[in-house]
Parts: C-alpha cells; sequence; structure tokens
C-alpha cells in the first residue's frame, strides 16, 4: 500500500509542478482587484489563474494517468481525459436529473462537486491500470483499427462508467453525512471550529471538503462566514472563525513546513526540491493555494499530511478560542489578510501574524523531525533507495556525462549512444520488460539479472548501477535522466 501511495505521489508531481505559477497568476489578478474594482489587469491575470485552478480535476486525471502508465506515453493522458470527461458527466447534475426523473433544481447538493481533484485522481488512476493492460492488446483483424494504444481510452470509458455507477450511489450518501456532521460540529464553538480545520485538511484529496465547507462557508444551515464577514456582518470575535485559522498555516506554517522538506531533500537532490518547494511556498504564502504543497507530500508521506490536518485544526481552535478573526473572498493568503484589515467585521486579525510565527516554528521542527525519524519519503527523498546517499557521482549535480565521440555532433546524439549501450548491457529487448526513471535514475525490470553486463554499463559514465530485487535494477544516471529514457524508449521494439 505505501508503494502504491509512494508511485502516486510521484505520478502527482507532473500536474502540480503547474499550480504554483497558476496560483500566484490568480494571487495577483485578486489583489489588484481588490484595490482597483473591475481593472483590466486585473481580471486577466485572475482569470489566467483560474483556468487551471478551476480544472484541477482535468489536470489530475491527465497528469496520473501518464505518471502511473508504464511508457509515460501521450494515450495513457487521453485516457484519463476520456475517463474523466465520462464519470463527471454522468454525475452532473443535469444528467443525475434526467436519469431519476426529477427537476435539476431537487438533485443533490453533492453533484454540484463532480470535477474535483478526487474524481481526477481516480479517473487518472483507472485509466493508467486500463493502459497498462490493454495499450498492447491486438483485436481480430475486422477490429484491428481499435488495437493496442486505441483500445485504452475505449476501456478507461467503460471502467469509468462503473464508477459513476457506484459514486451515483455512493456520493449524495457520503455528502449528507458530512452536511449533518458538520452542522453538529457548529454548535461546538471554538473546538467545533478546530474539528472543521482538521477534517477540512484531510478531506482534500477527496474533494469532499466541499461539503463541509458549504456547511461553514457558505448559507447551507445560516452560519455563512465568508459572505457575513465579506460583508461587514455579523458578530465581530465569531464571524470568521471558521476562516481566520487557516492564516497562520498557510501564510507562515506551510512555507516553513515547504523549507523543512528542503532541508531533509538529499544532496543530489536538494536543486529539484527548492525549485518545488520555493514555487509552492511563494503560491501558499502570497494567494493561499496550497495545493502545490500538500499534493506534494500528501501521498508521499500520508502521516504526514494527517499531522498537517491535525495542526490546522489546533490552528483554527487557537483562533476561535481568542476570538482572532480574519476572512478571505479568495483563500487565506497574504492579499486577502492585508485587505481583511478594512473590514469592520475583522477582530484583532494582527494576531494572526503573531500565531504564524509560533506555528512556523512548530511546523519547521516538528516536520525536519518526522521526516528524519521516520524516513518520510517526501520531494527529494522519495526517488531511490537509503544506498542512494552512498553512490558516488560523477559530478557536483550527480550527472553522468554523455560519451563524446567523432561522429556525435548534439548532446542529443550523446544521450542516444548512452542509452544504446545501457539497454544493450540490459540484455535489450529480449531481457528488458519495463523501462521508467525517476530524478536521478533509470528504473527497470528484466526477466533474467545474469543476463545484465554491468561492467558494460558502467562504461558508459553512469555513477553507479544499484540491484534492488530479483527482477528490478536501477541506473543511476543523473538531472539528465530523462533523456537518457527517453532514447531507450525510442529504441526498444515492444
Amino acid at each position: 500500500m505505501m508503494k502504491a501511495l509512494q508511485n502516486l505521489g510521484r505520478a502527482l508531481m507532473l500536474p502540480v509542478a503547474v499550480l504554483p505559477a497558476a496560483a500566484i497568476l490568480a494571487g495577483l489578478g485578486n489583489w489588484i482587484l481588490g484595490f482597483w474594482e473591475g481593472n483590466v489587469i486585473g481580471s486577466f491575470l485572475l482569470n489566467a489563474g483560474t483556468a487551471i485552478l478551476g480544472h484541477l480535476g482535468i489536470l489530475f486525471a491527465v497528469g496520473v494517468a501518464i505518471g502511473l502508465s508504464k511508457d509515460k506515453h501521450g494515450a495513457a493522458g487521453l485516457s484519463g481525459l476520456v475517463g474523466f470527461l465520462v464519470v463527471s458527466s454522468l454525475m452532473s447534475t443535469d444528467t443525475v436529473s434526467a436519469l431519476k426523473g426529477i427537476d435539476v433544481s431537487a438533485v443533490n447538493d453533492a453533484f454540484l462537486q463532480n470535477e474535483n481533484v478526487f474524481i481526477g485522481i481516480i479517473s487518472g488512476i483507472v485509466s493508467a491500470m486500463m493502459y497498462n493492460r490493454f495499450s498492447d492488446v491486438r483485436l481480430p483483424d475486422a477490429l484491428a483499427f481499435f488495437s493496442g494504444k486505441r483500445l485504452a481510452p475505449i476501456m478507461s470509458a467503460a471502467a469509468m462508467a462503473v464508477v459513476a455507477a457506484i459514486l451515483f450511489v455512493l456520493w449524495p450518501i457520503i455528502y449528507s453525512w458530512l452536511v449533518t456532521f458538520g452542522t453538529f460540529i457548529s454548535d461546538l464553538g471554538a473546538i467545533g471550529a478546530g474539528l472543521y480545520g482538521f477534517l477540512n485538511r484531510l478531506l482534500i484529496p477527496t474533494g469532499l471538503h466541499h461539503a463541509l465547507n458549504s456547511v461553514f462557508w457558505f448559507d447551507t444551515i445560516g452560519i455563512n462566514d465568508i459572505g457575513k464577514f465579506l460583508a461587514g456582518e455579523g458578530t465581530q470575535g465569531i464571524t470568521g472563525r471558521y476562516q481566520a485559522g487557516f492564516f497562520p498555516i498557510m501564510m507562515f506554517g506551510l512555507p516553513a513546513a515547504a523549507l523543512a522538506m528542503y532541508h531533509t531533500a538529499k544532496s543530489t537532490r536538494k536543486k529539484q526540491a527548492a525549485s518545488l518547494m520555493l514555487a509552492a511556498a511563494v503560491a501558499s504564502f502570497f494567494t493561499g493555494v496550497t495545493e502545490p504543497l500538500e499534493f506534494s507530500f500528501m501521498f508521499l508521506a500520508p502521516a504526514l499530511y494527517v499531522v498537517h490536518a491535525l495542526l490546522t485544526g489546533l490552528s483554527l481552535f487557537i483562533a476561535a478560542l481568542f476570538q482572532w478573526t480574519s476572512g478571505f473572498g479568495f483563500s487565506a493568503g497574504f492579499v486577502d489578510y492585508f485587505l481583511s484589515f478594512t473590514n469592520p467585521i475583522a477582530n484583532q486579525p494582527y494576531m494572526l501574524i503573531l500565531q504564524g510565527l509560533a506555528f512556523a516554528v512548530i511546523y519547521y521542527f516538528l516536520f525536519r523531525f518526522l521526516i528524519v525519524k521516520f524516513n518520510f519519503k517526501t520531494p527529494g527523498r522519495d526517488e531511490g533507495d537509503a544506498e542512494d546517499d552512498d553512490v558516488a557521482v560523477a559530478d557536483a549535480e550527480g550527472a553522468a556525462t554523455p560519451p563524446k565521440t567523432g561522429g556525435s555532433k548534439s548532446g542529443k546524439n550523446d544521450f542516444s549512444q548512452m542509452a544504446a549501450e545501457i539497454y544493450a548491457g540490459l540484455g535489450g529487448d529480449e531481457n528488458v520488460t519495463s523501462v521508467d526513471n525517476c530524478v536521478s535514475r533509470l528504473r527497470l525490470e528484466v526477466k533474467d539479472m545474469d543476463a545484465v553486463d554491468e561492467q558494460r554499463i558502467k562504461a558508459t559514465g553512469v555513477p553507479g548501477v544499484n540491484i534492488v530485487g530479483k527482477h528490478s535494477i536501477q541506473v543511476i544516471v543523473g538531472t539528465q535522466v530523462e533523456f537518457v529514457a527517453d532514447e531507450i524508449m525510442k529504441i526498444r521494439n515492444v
């Protein structure tokens, strides 16, 4: 199970890498509009960012399908898209009303959230499974056109229709349970705010946090925390309690967690970790968009994510207990925090800064301790095995240098030659059954390890070869591994 979650976590890095830029665009646009309502530039930037942030389900469906597919082929991404379109369409309010023979307004509110990240991830996983199973299938001559990779999207559509039928029954039940539970905890005061914060983060991977949000943030049962705060109505010190505690987490806690993950990354991967962590931390602090950070470790280290959810609950509890309130129109980042100071319903919002600084310290040292203590596979630590730190690298980047030959005129040709030699050393088509890569190494499956010529592989200049199982072998290449993997895929005859 842990290996499956870590594989999913690695697959999520593809769509997650897109999110920080989108979050910053949306945050800048929202900031400009906060000062100049109707400003064209602000609207342009906001819509550019939300074009991505508003379609996370599709982004994750395609990214996960490609990331979990056996050869990272574009057809797998198409399968993910097809699967997502099928399930989201079958779970739309129009379709549900037609199938049940009821008015659209009578459809359960659960179906209003039919294009969330959870649906996208499920679509990606199922579609990758369909692609890996059916992309090499040959149909009878009469149906030969639909063989191979063309068959994968078809099978994904069929499989997701079955998933939609299951969700058609389960989704509204789960949703209604959460709404009922949310109504109950709303009567618990500060403790209820803490429970809400914990469950809000815990349910992020499923998309069901929207059920809780509808109870506390909107007018489902009359709380309408966001609406009342933005309107400057309600009770000072009370209205905003289901928003305020997020500011210390998004502006301080998660960026501190990003710093801890960077500091605990392996030395050969710090640059890769830094690029993701810096962008994600800026997005979290400035805009309050936390998906780039949370999805970077949510599946790689699920226990760490539970800790994050607990700390979020604690933050909301503290803010509600002391009645420090603030609110947001977009998310709990600096932009909304700054704008909330002019809101008459805000109560001692400056105290959230002090609380945030305290949570930054807690997040940093707790995350750093837990990552090292339990060897959590956070970004920069998730690829490879414990032996990674002991593997000698060819240069400061940990990258192998492609061999230079008289006939080589480009880096691409150099990588082609390296790939050909490595593949031959592995035993070629007769022996290699699977090719994949991570940040710094080739991950390969072979039929017979005795057929592998390690010396021939090492002669290409790679820093090392690591046998990790009876049929599993890794070739440490370095930061240019993707180019070598691409060249190997070109010469494979499968």
